[in-house]
């Protein structure tokens, strides 16, 4: 009976200690949010919120090992202010009008998606310098671009844009226009092609990505002025320690060119 008091005893205190570990372990990771937990390697994660839809800066592509795999010109700058962090990257796919509350909320550590530095955004985020400038693009039915010489000739036409968007906020300023804004960039593209909407705004190397993917599409002549055509990285109000560290690594791949060889290899991509 002794033998068999002291065998239970000791199972007894094994199982204590094992529940006792695993409690502490499921607490610790609980606690922990965007940008604190670890990866596989043990170094820090961070969090990356995207729209990748938007070709060449984030879109999908099947990699060599036939796995789906996020890449472009905006994924290669995260990469890059992982590296400097000495981080881990996780890349969320998001809709592109939820990603400003998801950073506020702490879901994602940052944002980067063809983000534009508009008054709107920067009351919600704070903002990296602009780290790459570009045009906006009318895209029209091909035969029907000689319609549209003019941001004119789009008054009362019905045009898609990307939901969220300054592509919204463009047509917005198109009188009597009827909008349609949808969540990705690939179903204004459709909308066009059958002709639900009259012409898209996209932003120029996304137009040029989509034209030559899709048969039937052509950019015409007319071509927005804006004011806020570059884009920036996003990050949570009041985080100004990621923020210093992100314009750090935006300046160094300004300056050495990494930034110019980066859309070229998207952008060559894109139209694979």
């Amino acid at each position: 009976m002794k033998k068999w008091g002291t065998l239970v005893i000791a199972l007894l205190m094994v199982t204590s200690l094992l529940a006792a570990c695993g409690q502490n372990k499921n607490n610790g990771s609980s606690s922990q949010g965007a940008g604190s937990n670890a990866g596989n390697s043990g170094k820090k994660v961070i969090t990356l919120g995207t729209s990748a839809d938007f070709a060449p800066y984030e879109f999908h592509i099947k990699n060599d090992q036939g796995q789906d795999e996020i890449v472009g010109f905006d994924i290669e700058i995260a990469k890059e202010i992982a590296k400097d962090m000495g981080a881990e990257l996780q890349i969320k796919d998001l809709q592109f009008d939820s990603l400003m509350n998801e950073l506020n909320s702490g879901r994602i550590d940052f944002a980067i998606s063809g983000l534009s530095p508009t008054p709107e955004r920067q009351k919600e985020v704070d903002m990296s310098k602009i780290y790459f400038t570009t045009e906006q693009a009318i895209v029209t039915r091909t035969g029907e671009e000689g319609n549209y010489k003019t941001m004119d000739t789009l008054v009362g036409k019905k045009i898609g844009v990307q939901k969220g968007s300054i592509q919204e906020d463009i047509a917005k300023t198109i009188k009597d226009a009827k909008i349609t804004a949808l969540a990705k960039t690939q179903d204004i593209m459709m909308q066009l092609k059958t002709g639900r909407v009259d012409a898209a705004i996209i932003e120029g190397p996304v137009a040029k990505a989509y034209i030559s993917n899709i048969e039937g599409l052509t950019i015409s002549e007319a071509q927005p002025a804006v004011e806020d055509d570059g884009y920036i990285v996003a990050v949570k109000k009041g985080n100004t320690e990621f923020l210093d560290k992100v314009n750090t690594t935006l300046t160094r791949l300004m300056e050495d060119g990494s930034i110019d060889k980066f859309i070229q290899a998207a952008s060559d991509l894109a139209v694979k």
